[in-house]
């Protein structure tokens, strides 16, 4: 496996109150990418993370998957197209208002749900799924020795909120 390493964009588009912030949810978020695509071996590549509202997610959600809802994280997976010296594995929307009500709703960090719908968005850009009872123990588990290595405080089945 190469050294090179993972490369992660991360746009947003939902105020900040604070560049401090701002430079904090980037930093959650790569880390979060970053430990993903480490711990399931990943070769060497390009994620794109978008921090969106609720009706951007929702528009997403609608047009790309016919949900017509605000969710938390969406995955638009790639097939390996190249980008530069890696893999382009794909982008993710993700809600931050979304992150913020179930973080708050769960009684855990902000960070640590940013790190879990992160992790699993980048899990589907990976190929796993939970739409069948093992494919979704086999995710759960990856999911949970992921948040367990980047020290989150969710890491169980029953701490999973993820919608949809």
């Amino acid at each position: 496996m190469s050294t090179r390493p993972h490369r992660i964009q991360i746009q947003v588009s939902v105020r900040q109150p604070s560049d401090a912030a701002l430079r904090r949810l980037k930093r959650v978020l790569a880390e979060a990418v970053r430990a993903a695509l480490a711990g399931r071996k990943a070769r060497p590549g390009t994620v794109s993370v978008s921090v969106v509202g609720d009706a951007a997610i929702r528009r997403l959600n609608r047009d790309f998957l016919g949900h017509d809802y605000a969710t938390d994280v969406l995955s638009f997976p790639t097939e390996g197209a190249p980008a530069g010296d890696g893999r382009y594995y794909g982008d993710l929307a993700l809600s931050l208002p979304r992150a913020r009500a179930q973080a708050k709703g769960g009684g855990h960090a902000l960070d640590d749900e940013l790190r879990l719908l992160i992790v699993h968005g980048t899990l589907h850009l990976l190929g796993f799924d939970h739409d069948t009872p093992a494919r979704q123990r086999r995710m759960w588990r990856a999911q949970s020795e992921i948040l367990t290595a980047l020290g989150a405080r969710i890491t169980s089945p029953k701490d999973v909120h993820v919608a949809g």
